[in-house]
C-alpha cells in the first residue's frame, strides 16, 4: 500500500509532498529513484535545460559548406568535410540510402 512521503529538495532545501499519484506515475513509467527536486525546482530545471525557449535542450548544428560530389550543388552538412571523402547533398543522399 502506498503513503504519501515528505521528501526534501537536493536543490532549495524545502521539504515536499511526493503523493501517492505521482508515486504510481513514476512506477507505472518504470522509474525506481525518488524525485530528488520539488516541483518548483524541477520546473524551474526544465525551463533551464529548454534554454527558456520552448526548445527541449537542442543546441542548433552548426553547419558547414560543401559542394555534393554527384550533382555539384552547393549544399550544408553538419560535419566539418574533409576532403578525403565525398560529400552528397539531401537529396544524393537520400537516393543513394533507398529512402
Amino acid at each position: 500500500m502506498l503513503e504519501e512521503k515528505v521528501l526534501t529538495c537536493r536543490d532549495c532545501g524545502r521539504e515536499f509532498v511526493f503523493s501517492v499519484s505521482e508515486q504510481e506515475f513514476f512506477a507505472e513509467k518504470g522509474f525506481s529513484n525518488l524525485p530528488g527536486r520539488c516541483p518548483e525546482c524541477r520546473s524551474a530545471r526544465r525551463q533551464n535545460d529548454r534554454g527558456g525557449r520552448g526548445g527541449y535542450g537542442r543546441q542548433e548544428r552548426e553547419m558547414f559548406p560543401a559542394v555534393c560530389a554527384s550533382c555539384g550543388r552547393q549544399t550544408q552538412v553538419p560535419f566539418q568535410p574533409r576532403g578525403d571523402r565525398p560529400v552528397y547533398c539531401r537529396d544524393c543522399f537520400s537516393q543513394s540510402r533507398g529512402y
